[in-house]
């Protein structure tokens, strides 16, 4: 199903974080308006707790997306998932929970057309994260809706050789462990994903020449789309999915 990705001739438009711009990041709510907004494809990222729970995070603190302090991974499951994720954002908020990746996925089934860009933390335990992640996204049945991100050039070689999935990766010079050559990072990688500040026609030309596809981060205003649309990017990833999806509406839309 994400293999549609590479034939689609429809630009994509992907929640970064669910709708990281109105909603606290990561929370099964961002991920929920996310859709409701009309985003085709959720972008989320996932650690290991203590115990070895995997769960939505992005840092590797829980300092600035919680009530907490402290490494995610020196937390069990049950502490995390008691802190308070969405005060931080706004006391409205206050309540809202770190959910496993587990909710996560029981929250997925409600959306059987939704693409999934999954990206594995850099850790020490990140391969654990992603056998665990595979598995589980396997056992609900939600494997063949997903691409897997990382900005660890081995924890992408490692998926992409052990599992042979899609994946999306990055500049070498944005990634670690970063392998140049023709057995390289870059052979192990579907799609290449550039910052808004890095985004050039010249630049998507030059990977979409290797046969990547070409996407890109974050662009959050009409005239950030309207500058990706012109550089060829496929999908963008947004922290707040309106401007491009009016945008893309607008395009689609009959003249009259």
């Amino acid at each position: 199903m994400i293999e549609k990705l590479a034939a689609a001739e429809e630009v994509t438009v992907a929640g970064h974080r669910g709708y990281k711009a109105a909603y606290p990041e990561n929370t099964l709510l961002s991920f929920r308006k996310a859709v409701e907004a009309g985003a085709a494809m959720l972008e989320f990222d996932l650690r290991r707790s203590k115990d070895g729970v995997v769960v939505v995070i992005h840092d590797d603190t829980v300092d600035r997306t919680t009530n907490g302090t402290g490494a995610v991974r020196d937390h069990t499951w049950e502490e995390l998932r008691g802190l308070d994720a969405g005060g931080w954002f706004d006391p409205v908020f206050e309540g809202l929970r770190i959910p496993s990746l587990t909710q996560l996925c029981e929250e997925l089934r409600a959306y059987p057309d939704l693409l999934l860009n999954v990206e594995i933390k850099p850790a020490p335990d990140a391969v654990q994260t992603a056998d665990q992640a595979v598995a589980m996204l396997q056992a609900y049945g939600l494997l063949p809706r997903c691409v897997f991100t990382s900005f660890d050039a081995e924890i992408v070689a490692y998926l992409h050789d052990t599992y042979g999935l899609k994946t999306q990766g990055f500049l070498g010079e944005d990634m670690l462990h970063f392998q140049e050559g023709e057995q390289g990072t870059y052979s192990k990688m579907w799609a290449i994903a550039f910052p808004m500040g890095k985004l050039t026609k010249e630049i998507v030309e030059t990977y979409r020449s290797r046969g990547l596809l070409t996407w890109c981060y974050c662009p959050d205003t009409e005239a950030q789309v309207d500058y990706a649309l012109e550089c060829g990017a496929g999908v963008l990833t947004c922290n707040d999915p309106v401007p491009a999806l009016h945008r893309l509406r607008r395009q689609e839309a009959p003249r009259v």
